[in-house]
């Protein structure tokens, strides 16, 4: 009696998937099958993505190269005149030192209140969920809304702080007018509007802390100080790293709030250098220079980034 091998079956080797090369051109069809799919769902994010990121980066970068102007239709290529105008532009570079005294008057109360107000927190308090929302609520409201509230706070009759000024007998300060003060306030504003975002940074790294570090510590006798000390804050290392990279990323794009509050004024004393590109792009219609400034600013902030890497590298 003849007996029929079924389909893909060789009557001395058996299957044909048990044979290596039938594994492999098994193999080869289920992977052209699954990237298939695979395919589907990567190609939307793909057009998003070079749809409003690479494409307006490529083409800002070439508008930077040019003369292009909100009043004019008609753009001629001028190599790098723009980036040559915006080195010898002072407006340029007042812009930019307003930016980094910013940044640095921000950045340094953001990482340390923000600690502060973790570890009282995470010490136990009494009521941490009031403390909690208490904390973090300003980091939720919108910029318009919180320079509303610090305008009232710094009206210069009426405001709540020279109000207080008044009540222990000192003169009233022009917050928002006075040039040597203007940052300042701006800065205070900034600390009370987003330190709640670092705060949750820190307690939720307080929190993952082994406890048995400190229990080893108190067996030892170790005390508070001694425990904050040589237990909490080098644990926090890596913490404290991401916090002072974001914030100083943050700081140094400074718009909204010094915008709405005093357009850069008085006398260009506050004017970011991201407010400068603003200005010159809408108000002046220079595209062009507009780009080329935004490009020399977005570099210095890739020069920065690296070099807060570096660092944290070079200490871990």
């Amino acid at each position: 009696m003849t007996t029929t091998a079924p389909p893909g079956t060789d009557t001395v080797t058996g299957p044909a998937s048990d044979r290596p090369g039938g594994l492999r051109r098994i193999g080869l069809k289920a992977g052209r099958t699954a990237q298939g799919p695979g395919l589907v769902f990567v190609v939307p994010f793909l057009l998003v993505f070079a749809l409003f990121l690479v494409w307006p980066i490529v083409h800002g970068l070439w508008m930077s190269f040019t003369d292009s102007s909100l009043a004019l239709r008609d753009t001629a290529f001028v190599g790098f005149d723009n980036y040559a105008e915006a080195f010898g532009d002072p407006d340029v570079w007042s812009s930019l030192g307003n930016t980094v005294v910013f940044t640095a008057i921000s950045s340094v109360p953001l990482v340390l209140i923000a600690l502060a107000m973790a570890l009282l927190v995470h010490s136990g308090l009494a009521g941490q969920w009031a403390w909690r929302l208490a904390f973090f609520a300003p980091y939720l409201l919108p910029v318009t809304v919180v320079t509303l509230i610090w305008t009232w706070l710094y009206q210069p009759e009426l405001g709540l702080a020279n109000q207080f000024l008044d009540t222990i007998g000192m003169a009233p300060v022009g917050w928002l007018s006075d040039e040597s003060v203007a940052m300042w306030s701006i800065a205070a504003l900034t600390v009370w509007w987003t330190v709640g975002f670092n705060f949750l940074l820190y307690l939720a790294a307080l929190q993952s802390l082994p406890s048995t570090y400190y229990e080893a510590a108190a067996l030892d006798g170790a005390g508070a100080w001694r425990r904050l000390w040589s237990i909490t804050l080098p644990q926090l290392r890596r913490t404290t790293a991401l916090v002072a990279m974001l914030q100083v990323l943050a700081s140094l794009k400074v718009f909204d709030q010094i915008y709405i509050l005093t357009k850069g004024g008085p006398n260009g004393s506050t004017r970011p250098v991201l407010e400068y590109v603003y200005d010159v792009g809408f108000t002046g219609y220079r595209l062009g220079y507009a780009s080329a400034v935004s490009y020399l600013f977005f570099a210095l902030v890739i020069v920065v980034s690296l070099v807060q890497l570096r660092l944290f590298r070079q200490e871990d």
